[in-house]
Protein backbone atom coordinates (compact mmCIF):
# COMPACT_ATOMS: atom_id res chain seq x y z
CA UNK A 1 0.00 0.00 0.00
CA UNK A 2 1.32 3.45 -0.90
CA UNK A 3 1.83 5.66 2.16
CA UNK A 4 0.04 8.59 0.52
CA UNK A 5 -3.16 6.51 0.44
CA UNK A 6 -3.37 6.43 4.24
CA UNK A 7 -1.73 9.81 4.87
CA UNK A 8 0.39 10.89 7.83
CA UNK A 9 -2.24 10.42 10.53
CA UNK A 10 -3.50 7.18 9.05
CA UNK A 11 0.05 5.81 9.10
CA UNK A 12 0.61 6.97 12.68
CA UNK A 13 -2.65 5.32 13.73
CA UNK A 14 -1.64 2.02 12.12
CA UNK A 15 1.76 2.09 13.81
CA UNK A 16 0.67 3.14 17.31
CA UNK A 17 -2.99 2.18 17.80
CA UNK A 18 -2.27 -0.75 20.14
CA UNK A 19 0.62 0.76 22.11
CA UNK A 20 -0.13 0.59 25.84
CA UNK A 21 2.06 2.51 28.35
CA UNK A 22 4.13 0.30 30.67
CA UNK A 23 5.60 2.98 32.97
CA UNK A 24 3.79 4.97 35.67
CA UNK A 25 5.81 8.02 34.58
CA UNK A 26 3.99 7.92 31.23
CA UNK A 27 0.85 9.91 31.96
CA UNK A 28 -0.17 10.33 28.32
CA UNK A 29 1.50 8.99 25.19
CA UNK A 30 0.63 9.16 21.49
CA UNK A 31 -2.44 11.14 20.45
CA UNK A 32 -2.05 14.77 21.48
CA UNK A 33 0.27 17.71 20.84
CA UNK A 34 2.68 16.49 23.53
CA UNK A 35 3.34 13.40 25.57
CA UNK A 36 2.91 13.92 29.32
CA UNK A 37 5.57 12.49 31.63
CA UNK A 38 5.91 12.70 35.41
CA UNK A 39 9.13 12.22 37.39
CA UNK A 40 8.65 13.43 40.97
CA UNK A 41 11.73 11.88 42.60
CA UNK A 42 14.21 11.22 39.78
CA UNK A 43 16.45 13.02 37.34
CA UNK A 44 15.34 12.88 33.70
CA UNK A 45 17.83 11.57 31.12
CA UNK A 46 17.37 12.46 27.44
CA UNK A 47 19.36 11.21 24.46
CA UNK A 48 18.79 11.49 20.72
CA UNK A 49 20.27 9.91 17.59
CA UNK A 50 19.76 10.50 13.89
CA UNK A 51 20.37 7.68 11.41
CA UNK A 52 20.60 8.42 7.68
CA UNK A 53 20.28 5.93 4.84
CA UNK A 54 23.59 5.70 3.02
CA UNK A 55 25.53 7.07 6.00
CA UNK A 56 24.54 4.96 9.01
CA UNK A 57 22.84 2.00 7.32
CA UNK A 58 22.60 0.29 3.94
CA UNK A 59 19.29 -1.37 3.04
CA UNK A 60 21.16 -3.68 0.69
CA UNK A 61 21.99 -5.87 3.66
CA UNK A 62 19.88 -4.82 6.64
CA UNK A 63 16.15 -5.46 6.53
CA UNK A 64 13.72 -2.94 7.98
CA UNK A 65 12.79 -5.03 11.01
CA UNK A 66 16.42 -5.33 12.11
CA UNK A 67 16.91 -1.64 11.34
CA UNK A 68 14.01 -0.73 13.63
CA UNK A 69 15.43 -2.91 16.40
CA UNK A 70 18.92 -1.44 16.04
CA UNK A 71 17.63 2.14 15.86
CA UNK A 72 15.90 1.73 19.22
CA UNK A 73 18.75 -0.15 20.89
CA UNK A 74 21.45 2.44 20.12
CA UNK A 75 19.36 5.04 21.97
CA UNK A 76 18.45 2.75 24.85
CA UNK A 77 22.17 2.01 25.19
CA UNK A 78 22.90 5.70 25.89
CA UNK A 79 20.51 5.68 28.87
CA UNK A 80 22.17 2.58 30.30
CA UNK A 81 25.56 4.26 29.78
CA UNK A 82 24.47 6.91 32.29
CA UNK A 83 23.45 4.16 34.75
CA UNK A 84 19.82 5.07 34.12
CA UNK A 85 16.62 3.22 33.26
CA UNK A 86 15.03 3.89 29.85
CA UNK A 87 11.33 4.71 30.03
CA UNK A 88 10.00 6.49 26.93
CA UNK A 89 10.89 7.04 23.28
CA UNK A 90 9.84 9.33 20.44
CA UNK A 91 10.37 8.28 16.83
CA UNK A 92 10.53 10.59 13.81
CA UNK A 93 10.84 9.34 10.24
CA UNK A 94 11.48 10.99 6.89
CA UNK A 95 10.27 8.51 4.26
CA UNK A 96 10.89 8.41 0.52
CA UNK A 97 8.28 7.28 -1.99
CA UNK A 98 9.76 3.84 -2.62
CA UNK A 99 8.68 2.70 0.87
CA UNK A 100 5.24 1.16 1.39
CA UNK A 101 3.00 1.15 4.45
CA UNK A 102 4.03 -2.46 5.04
CA UNK A 103 7.71 -1.48 4.97
CA UNK A 104 7.22 1.06 7.76
CA UNK A 105 5.10 -1.38 9.75
CA UNK A 106 7.99 -3.84 9.52
CA UNK A 107 10.38 -1.16 10.78
CA UNK A 108 8.06 -0.46 13.68
CA UNK A 109 7.78 -4.16 14.55
CA UNK A 110 11.55 -4.26 15.13
CA UNK A 111 11.44 -0.97 17.01
CA UNK A 112 8.74 -2.28 19.31
CA UNK A 113 10.56 -5.55 19.94
CA UNK A 114 13.52 -3.56 21.26
CA UNK A 115 11.27 -1.31 23.36
CA UNK A 116 9.33 -4.26 24.76
CA UNK A 117 12.58 -5.97 25.78
CA UNK A 118 13.47 -3.04 28.06
CA UNK A 119 9.98 -1.82 28.97
CA UNK A 120 10.16 1.42 26.98
CA UNK A 121 6.99 3.30 25.96
CA UNK A 122 6.74 4.85 22.49
CA UNK A 123 5.05 8.19 23.25
CA UNK A 124 5.22 10.23 20.04
CA UNK A 125 7.25 11.43 17.08
CA UNK A 126 6.77 12.83 13.60
CA UNK A 127 6.68 11.72 9.97
CA UNK A 128 7.48 13.60 6.78
CA UNK A 129 8.61 12.94 3.22
CA UNK A 130 12.20 12.59 2.06
CA UNK A 131 13.88 12.99 -1.34
CA UNK A 132 17.09 11.26 -0.25
CA UNK A 133 16.05 7.96 1.32
CA UNK A 134 15.08 7.04 4.86
CA UNK A 135 16.00 9.25 7.82
CA UNK A 136 15.39 8.14 11.40
CA UNK A 137 15.48 10.42 14.44
CA UNK A 138 14.88 8.85 17.84
CA UNK A 139 14.84 10.42 21.28
CA UNK A 140 14.95 8.18 24.36
CA UNK A 141 13.97 9.41 27.81
CA UNK A 142 15.06 7.72 31.01
CA UNK A 143 15.34 8.28 34.72
CA UNK A 144 17.87 7.84 37.48
CA UNK A 145 18.30 9.01 41.06
CA UNK A 146 20.72 11.92 41.21
CA UNK A 147 23.26 9.96 43.24
CA UNK A 148 23.19 7.02 40.77
CA UNK A 149 23.96 8.89 37.55
CA UNK A 150 27.39 8.08 36.11
CA UNK A 151 29.09 10.66 33.89
CA UNK A 152 32.20 10.43 31.74
CA UNK A 153 34.16 12.77 34.00
CA UNK A 154 34.38 10.72 37.18
CA UNK A 155 37.40 8.49 36.55
CA UNK A 156 40.22 8.84 39.09
CA UNK A 157 43.80 7.60 39.38
CA UNK A 158 44.09 3.89 40.25
CA UNK A 159 40.52 3.18 39.04
CA UNK A 160 40.20 -0.02 37.03
CA UNK A 161 39.15 0.13 33.36
CA UNK A 162 36.54 -2.47 32.36
CA UNK A 163 34.52 -3.44 29.30
CA UNK A 164 31.56 -5.72 28.82
CA UNK A 165 31.29 -8.39 26.15
CA UNK A 166 33.83 -8.53 23.32
CA UNK A 167 35.01 -5.94 20.82
CA UNK A 168 35.50 -5.68 17.07
CA UNK A 169 32.84 -8.20 16.01
CA UNK A 170 30.36 -5.59 14.77
CA UNK A 171 33.05 -3.97 12.63
CA UNK A 172 34.08 -7.34 11.22
CA UNK A 173 30.43 -8.05 10.45
CA UNK A 174 30.28 -4.77 8.52
CA UNK A 175 33.45 -5.62 6.58
CA UNK A 176 32.01 -9.03 5.71
CA UNK A 177 28.75 -7.53 4.44
CA UNK A 178 30.55 -4.86 2.44
CA UNK A 179 32.80 -7.46 0.84
CA UNK A 180 29.90 -9.69 -0.17
CA UNK A 181 27.95 -6.69 -1.46
CA UNK A 182 30.88 -5.77 -3.71
CA UNK A 183 31.20 -9.33 -5.01
CA UNK A 184 27.45 -9.56 -5.66
CA UNK A 185 27.30 -6.35 -7.67
CA UNK A 186 30.39 -7.26 -9.65
CA UNK A 187 28.68 -10.50 -10.70
CA UNK A 188 25.40 -8.67 -11.31
CA UNK A 189 26.99 -6.02 -13.53
CA UNK A 190 28.93 -8.60 -15.53
CA UNK A 191 25.74 -10.56 -16.21
CA UNK A 192 23.88 -7.39 -17.20
CA UNK A 193 26.58 -6.59 -19.77
CA UNK A 194 26.34 -10.12 -21.22
CA UNK A 195 22.54 -9.87 -21.30
CA UNK A 196 22.74 -6.58 -23.20
CA UNK A 197 25.13 -8.19 -25.71
CA UNK A 198 22.84 -11.21 -26.15
CA UNK A 199 19.88 -8.93 -26.77
CA UNK A 200 21.84 -6.91 -29.31
CA UNK A 201 22.86 -10.13 -31.12
CA UNK A 202 19.38 -11.62 -30.95
CA UNK A 203 20.73 -14.74 -29.20
CA UNK A 204 17.57 -15.91 -27.42
CA UNK A 205 19.08 -19.15 -26.12
CA UNK A 206 22.03 -17.37 -24.49
CA UNK A 207 19.67 -14.68 -23.19
CA UNK A 208 17.53 -17.32 -21.49
CA UNK A 209 20.60 -18.89 -19.87
CA UNK A 210 21.91 -15.53 -18.63
CA UNK A 211 18.52 -14.51 -17.21
CA UNK A 212 18.39 -17.82 -15.38
CA UNK A 213 21.86 -17.15 -13.92
CA UNK A 214 20.75 -13.66 -12.91
CA UNK A 215 17.71 -14.95 -11.06
CA UNK A 216 19.82 -17.46 -9.14
CA UNK A 217 22.78 -15.20 -8.44
CA UNK A 218 24.64 -16.85 -5.59
CA UNK A 219 23.63 -15.94 -2.05
CA UNK A 220 26.71 -15.34 0.13
CA UNK A 221 27.74 -18.23 2.37
CA UNK A 222 27.92 -16.86 5.91
CA UNK A 223 28.34 -20.23 7.63
CA UNK A 224 30.63 -19.88 10.64
CA UNK A 225 30.29 -16.10 10.66
CA UNK A 226 26.79 -15.80 12.12
CA UNK A 227 28.00 -14.09 15.30
CA UNK A 228 29.65 -11.29 13.32
CA UNK A 229 26.42 -10.62 11.41
CA UNK A 230 24.39 -10.67 14.60
CA UNK A 231 26.69 -8.12 16.22
CA UNK A 232 26.36 -5.78 13.24
CA UNK A 233 22.67 -6.25 12.43
CA UNK A 234 21.05 -6.98 15.80
CA UNK A 235 22.59 -4.53 18.26
CA UNK A 236 21.93 -5.22 21.94
CA UNK A 237 22.00 -2.59 24.71
CA UNK A 238 23.76 -3.97 27.80
CA UNK A 239 21.13 -3.32 30.43
CA UNK A 240 21.94 -6.76 31.81
CA UNK A 241 25.42 -5.53 32.78
CA UNK A 242 23.93 -2.49 34.54
CA UNK A 243 21.70 -4.83 36.52
CA UNK A 244 24.63 -7.07 37.50
CA UNK A 245 26.68 -4.09 38.64
CA UNK A 246 23.79 -2.90 40.81
CA UNK A 247 23.32 -6.36 42.29
CA UNK A 248 27.04 -6.50 43.11
CA UNK A 249 26.91 -3.09 44.79
CA UNK A 250 29.26 -1.53 42.23
CA UNK A 251 28.77 2.07 41.09
CA UNK A 252 31.09 2.93 38.19
CA UNK A 253 33.02 6.18 38.52
CA UNK A 254 32.81 6.90 34.77
CA UNK A 255 30.99 5.13 31.95
CA UNK A 256 29.94 5.32 28.30
CA UNK A 257 28.88 2.93 25.59
CA UNK A 258 31.24 1.93 22.80
CA UNK A 259 29.71 3.28 19.61
CA UNK A 260 32.74 4.80 17.85
CA UNK A 261 35.48 2.42 19.05
CA UNK A 262 37.20 1.59 22.34
CA UNK A 263 40.14 3.93 21.73
CA UNK A 264 37.93 6.92 20.98
CA UNK A 265 35.67 6.32 23.99
CA UNK A 266 38.62 5.84 26.36
CA UNK A 267 40.03 9.15 25.24
CA UNK A 268 36.67 10.84 25.90
CA UNK A 269 36.67 9.55 29.48
CA UNK A 270 40.31 10.53 30.03
CA UNK A 271 39.84 14.00 28.59
CA UNK A 272 36.72 14.78 30.61
CA UNK A 273 38.12 13.22 33.79
CA UNK A 274 41.58 14.86 33.37
CA UNK A 275 43.37 11.53 33.73
CA UNK A 276 45.49 9.13 31.70
CA UNK A 277 45.06 5.41 31.20
CA UNK A 278 47.08 2.29 30.62
CA UNK A 279 45.37 -0.63 28.88
CA UNK A 280 46.77 -4.00 27.87
CA UNK A 281 46.32 -5.53 24.44
CA UNK A 282 46.24 -9.08 25.80
CA UNK A 283 43.30 -8.17 28.04
CA UNK A 284 41.05 -6.78 25.28
CA UNK A 285 38.21 -9.32 24.80
CA UNK A 286 37.98 -10.55 21.21
CA UNK A 287 35.72 -13.33 19.91
CA UNK A 288 37.20 -16.19 17.90
CA UNK A 289 35.11 -15.36 14.80
CA UNK A 290 36.40 -11.78 14.95
CA UNK A 291 40.01 -12.97 14.97
CA UNK A 292 39.42 -15.40 12.09
CA UNK A 293 37.68 -12.76 9.98
CA UNK A 294 40.41 -10.21 10.62
CA UNK A 295 43.03 -12.71 9.47
CA UNK A 296 40.96 -13.53 6.38
CA UNK A 297 40.80 -9.83 5.49
CA UNK A 298 44.47 -9.27 6.38
CA UNK A 299 43.56 -6.79 9.11
CA UNK A 300 45.04 -6.35 12.58
CA UNK A 301 42.44 -7.66 15.01
CA UNK A 302 43.51 -5.35 17.84
CA UNK A 303 43.13 -2.34 15.57
CA UNK A 304 39.62 -3.55 14.73
CA UNK A 305 38.77 -3.89 18.41
CA UNK A 306 40.18 -0.45 19.25
CA UNK A 307 38.72 1.50 16.35
CA UNK A 308 35.89 -0.50 14.79
CA UNK A 309 32.88 0.83 16.68
CA UNK A 310 29.22 -0.22 16.85
CA UNK A 311 29.88 -2.77 19.59
CA UNK A 312 27.57 -0.91 22.01
CA UNK A 313 29.31 -2.61 24.90
CA UNK A 314 29.85 -0.65 28.11
CA UNK A 315 33.22 0.91 28.93
CA UNK A 316 33.49 1.92 32.57
CA UNK A 317 35.86 2.57 35.45
CA UNK A 318 35.48 1.36 39.02
CA UNK A 319 37.45 1.96 42.24
CA UNK A 320 40.33 -0.44 42.75
CA UNK A 321 38.59 -1.72 45.87
CA UNK A 322 35.93 -3.34 43.64
CA UNK A 323 38.53 -5.57 41.96
CA UNK A 324 37.24 -8.84 43.43
CA UNK A 325 33.59 -7.94 42.78
CA UNK A 326 34.32 -7.16 39.13
CA UNK A 327 36.11 -10.46 38.64
CA UNK A 328 32.97 -12.29 39.76
CA UNK A 329 30.73 -10.69 37.11
CA UNK A 330 30.35 -12.75 33.94
CA UNK A 331 30.99 -11.02 30.61
CA UNK A 332 33.01 -8.15 32.12
CA UNK A 333 36.73 -7.90 31.48
CA UNK A 334 39.35 -5.82 33.30
CA UNK A 335 41.57 -4.28 30.58
CA UNK A 336 43.70 -1.71 32.41
CA UNK A 337 43.74 1.14 34.90
CA UNK A 338 43.57 4.91 35.18
CA UNK A 339 46.80 6.89 35.63
CA UNK A 340 47.86 10.50 36.14
CA UNK A 341 46.96 12.83 33.28
CA UNK A 342 50.64 13.55 32.55
CA UNK A 343 51.22 9.88 31.63
CA UNK A 344 48.81 10.06 28.69
CA UNK A 345 46.71 7.27 27.20
CA UNK A 346 48.84 4.20 26.58
CA UNK A 347 48.33 0.79 24.98
CA UNK A 348 50.74 -1.92 26.18
CA UNK A 349 51.15 -4.55 23.45
CA UNK A 350 51.54 -8.30 23.91
CA UNK A 351 55.31 -7.91 23.66
CA UNK A 352 55.35 -5.09 26.26
CA UNK A 353 55.84 -2.21 23.84
CA UNK A 354 53.97 1.00 24.61
CA UNK A 355 52.03 3.12 22.12
CA UNK A 356 49.94 6.23 22.50
CA UNK A 357 46.24 5.61 21.91
CA UNK A 358 44.76 7.51 18.99
CA UNK A 359 41.08 8.24 18.35
CA UNK A 360 40.62 6.55 14.97
CA UNK A 361 37.02 5.47 15.41
CA UNK A 362 34.20 6.17 13.00
CA UNK A 363 33.52 9.82 12.18
CA UNK A 364 30.01 10.45 10.70
CA UNK A 365 31.05 13.86 9.36
CA UNK A 366 33.91 12.61 7.18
Amino acid sequence: MEIQKVGEFGLIDRLTKDIKPQNTSTKYGVGDDCAVLHYPDSEVLVTTDMLMEGVHFDLTYIDLQHLGYKSAMVNISDIFAMNGTPRQMTVSLAISKHFTVEDIELFYSGLRMACDKWGVDIVGGDTTSSYTGLAISITCIGEAHKEDIVYRNGARETDLVCVSGDLGAAYMGLQLLEREKTVYYQQYNELQKKIAEAKANGDSQKLSTLNSQLSTLATPDFAGKEYLLQRQLKTEARGDIIQRLREAGIRPTAMMDISDGLSSELMHICKQSHVGCRIFEKQIPIDYQTAVMAEELNMNVTTCALNGGEDYELLFTVPIGDHEKIQEIDDVKLIGHITHESLGQVLVTRDDQEFELKAQGWNPLQ
